[in-house]
């Protein structure tokens, strides 16, 4: 008889899901109430930018 161990699976310290999700909820409740414009010049805003 074959038996299968399940291993536990612990806590990771990073939740990439959940980190998006979060994230996500913020945006979305930042840009309920704009515009086509008022959008595009708050996702311009808050463009990463990377550093050299």
């Amino acid at each position: 008889m074959k038996t299968e161990t399940k291993k536990q699976i612990s806590e990771k310290e990073f939740d990439t899901v959940k980190t998006f999700r979060v994230i996500k909820e913020k945006i979305s409740n930042d840009i309920a109430d704009m515009n086509f414009e008022q959008i595009k010049v708050y996702l311009q805003n808050k463009k990463v930018r990377a550093q050299d």
